[in-house]
């Protein structure tokens, strides 16, 4: 027995020598496991990316569950003899990346990036991503997440680059991306546009005043966007104002004196909600904006993208309008338009997720992608999407899960999925930063040239705006395997098999993916959509810097070892479902590393000169029926993990070597191993030695260093490392 065996397990000594090992082998690549033999020219294939970590930092809590869960789903598959393709890659994550060097500048050397020419700035911003992309790298690999490197890819690198002009430029030729006036999420503080799913909404607690409008009452928690109100909207079938009609004309004294204003008869007010009538701000309001089009009203800038108040604000123009509100609000007060303030109303405010600035509503001409604009389905490998028939880009995605194209796991979430799809108006895909890709755009006077290289001549100046970083994301699976190129690696790894990804994100990437890839390449992106949880606190709250509640995985590697903070985040973790994560939980499934560990000890100790028969013929009948349990068990195991039940093939496994093969059929066997009846020992010999083999075989995408560090010592051992030793049970019935 391998002297190693005679101390405890050590996980900091050999966890980086083992990924070492794997990563110099080679098999994190198909190509090499083909050309070893290791699986078929022909075999089945399974393919993965990684979604793309933001090079904002380091990794969170919620990395090491996504990084746990694909790797287990890559091992796995690759045992089973699949041509099994991870693809790594980070992303630039423009906005948020921007951010952070932004606030670092400011803080260090109390300057802003307009104090920088552009270029110099972004030399720092890329400076701070190939540091952090470093260290994130190396997290990645602390996991033991088996990626094929030689495929690694940057958002920002130049084959992502062209990818991404490619499509900008293919979607603006069908009529697809367009430029125009729409209302917007805008950041005074960042000065540049929001995704509406990159909006975070925060509660606030502030006064709410009702205001008298001529002989309407009104209510508002903003009174400094009011200036310009001259609409007054209320239900067509509304008992109350009945004797108004839609369009008639009323006056009615305002802030700054009076105005004429209109009746607009609307459905989408609600008659129950305060008195059932309001006035609308178009400018500044998406709801209003929708009304305003509607109808065709005007809409009037009342605040500038400053957040500050503009000349129709009369004596408060140029106020801020935090500061101004006050005023406004005494103001109303001395004009006796103020009827009552309710002090304690609750309301959600639409903040910047990235940078925390409060969003202001604005109308500005940005770049859209048209979601509800008909087009001929390109050449069409969807199973209800034919070429040439008119769809749009909603019905492309609502298409591509409805028809079962690709399923989402948990199934619940599809609901979500098609609600969210119902409410999706045009993307704005434009953005005030200038990190990230440029849109390939160039002006020359009223001349407008959008192309993949700039356009030849004189006096062109490209637009300066960026891209929305999930413009780009969206591209992932095509861009990482080489489109716009057709290559071998698309041909025969997409769609991918599955995309695993948190829920967090469903709307933010995994639909917008479909959506790019069903256009551009008339396919799925991806077969199925598995969708891992949140990562809490051991009291089920959110982590974050200002509970303090934040947990580093790398800590708790060095502490504990990365097999056992894989199982706390697997065991128990249902698709979809948050798990709760302490420190005492991962120290718990180290005993489990370490029980595994003693057991080979054992065995190994107990079945010296004991040869390992594949078709060992004198079987007692009682090892005959533990074999039976056992392989039923693997059965349940290989089932559970096609299914993508990752955490019930973890918890029976465990249980299984830790209630049944130590606590029974170990403490049995050791009077029969030192008994007279030599065929009952050497029977059970081979069960022991059998079942060892299995275990360490079904157990390694889960716990993959411990056992690989078994195997190491292994002298029955069939192939040189144990992430390519056949899976133990069902390898003859490999999954497409």
């Amino acid at each position: 027995m391998d002297e190693k065996f005679l101390k405890p397990y050590n996980p900091a000594a050999t966890e980086d020598a083992r990924y070492a090992a794997w990563e110099a082998s080679g098999y994190f690549t198909p190509e090499q496991l083909v050309a070893d033999g290791i699986v078929a020219p022909n075999a089945p294939v399974f393919s993965m990316v990684l979604p793309p970590p933001n090079v904002t930092g380091t990794l969170h809590t919620g990395h090491a569950a996504m990084l746990a869960v694909e790797d287990i789903l890559a091992r796995f598959h690759r045992m089973r003899g699949c041509r099994t393709l991870w693809i790594p890659g980070t992303d630039s994550a423009a906005l948020a990346t921007q951010t952070k060097v932004e606030s670092l500048i400011y803080k260090k050397e109390k300057r802003t990036r307009y104090d920088f020419t552009r270029e110099d700035f972004l030399a720092r911003v890329n400076q701070f991503a190939k540091e952090s992309e470093r260290t994130i790298l190396n997290q990645v690999k602390k996991m033991g997440s088996s990626l094929d490197w030689s495929r690694y890819a940057f958002t920002l690198d130049e084959r992502r680059y062209r990818a991404v002009t490619e499509a900008f430029v293919r979607m603006y030729e069908a009529g697809l991306i367009y430029r125009g006036h729409r209302i917007v999420n805008w950041d005074p503080k960042m000065q540049t546009t929001v995704s509406d799913d990159e909006v975070a909404y925060v509660e606030e607690t502030t006064p709410f005043y009702y205001l008298r409008y001529g002989p309407f009452t009104i209510g508002t928690a903003r009174p400094e966007t009011k200036f310009g109100d001259k609409y007054v909207v209320m239900h067509p079938d509304d008992a109350r104002y009945a004797q108004y009609q839609h369009g008639q004309k009323i006056t009615v004294e305002w802030i700054n004196g009076t105005v004429e204003a209109t009746i607009i008869k609307d459905a989408a007010i609600d008659p129950e909600f305060g008195t059932g009538v309001m006035t609308i701000t178009p400018w500044h309001d998406a709801v209003d904006f929708a009304i305003a089009e509607r109808h065709g009203l005007d809409k009037e800038q009342i605040i500038d993208e400053q957040g500050k108040l503009l000349p129709v604000a009369g004596e408060f123009a140029g106020m801020h309008i935090q500061k101004a509100r006050p005023r406004i609000v005494e103001k109303l007060k001395e004009k006796g338009l103020v009827v009552r303030v309710d002090e304690r109303y609750t309301h959600r405010i639409a903040t910047n997720s990235r940078g925390g600035g409060i969003i202001e509503p604005q109308i500005k001409e940005q770049w859209f992608v048209a979601v509800n604009k008909e087009f001929p389905m390109p050449p069409s490998r969807f199973s209800t999407l034919k070429e040439g028939a008119p769809v749009t880009l909603k019905t492309i995605m609502r298409e591509a899960v409805a028809s079962g194209d690709i399923r989402i796991m948990p199934s619940r979430f599809e609901k979500i999925y098609f609600r969210w799809i119902d409410q999706l108006h045009d993307w704005c895909i434009s953005r005030q930063i200038w990190y990230g890709h440029r849109i390939p755009v160039w002006y020359r006077g009223e001349e407008r040239y959008c192309g993949v290289t700039p356009p030849e001549g004189e006096g062109w100046e490209q637009d300066p705006d960026t891209l929305d970083t999930w413009f780009s994301s969206g591209l992932w699976t095509l861009s990482t395997l080489g489109w716009p190129e057709e290559t071998e690696d698309l041909a025969t790894y997409h769609p991918t098999s599955v995309l695993e990804t948190g829920y967090d994100i469903l709307f933010f990437w995994v639909a917008r993916m479909i959506l790019m890839t069903g256009f551009l390449h008339g396919e799925p992106p991806f077969r199925a959509v598995y969708l891992h949880g949140m990562v809490r606190d051991e009291k089920g709250r959110k982590m974050s810097k200002s509970l303090g509640n934040i947990i580093d995985p790398l800590d708790l590697i060095q502490k504990y070892g990365a097999d056992a903070l894989r199982l706390a985040l697997i065991i128990g973790a249902a698709a979809g479902n948050d798990i709760k994560l302490s420190e005492e939980r991962v120290r718990g499934y180290k005993h489990f590393a370490n029980k595994l560990w003693n057991i080979a000890r054992f065995v190994l100790s107990r079945t010296e000169g004991v040869s390992l028969e594949r078709d060992f013929a004198a079987w007692q009948e009682e090892d005959r029926a533990l074999i039976a349990a056992r392989d039923a068990l693997l059965e349940e195991v290989t089932e559970d993990l096609t299914h993508f039940r990752l955490h019930l093939a973890a918890d029976k496994l465990y249980h299984y070597v830790w209630d049944v093969f130590a606590a029974q059929i170990i403490e049995e066997s050791k009077p029969i191993l030192e008994g007279a009846d030599r065929a009952a020992a050497a029977s059970r010999a081979q069960l022991l030695l059998h079942t060892l083999d299995a275990l360490l075989r079904a157990l390694h995408p889960f716990v993959p260093f411990v056992t690989e560090e078994i195997w190491q010592s292994w002298p029955h051992r069939d192939r040189p490392l144990l992430m390519v030793a056949r899976w133990p049970i069902g390898t003859d019935r490999r999954e497409k």
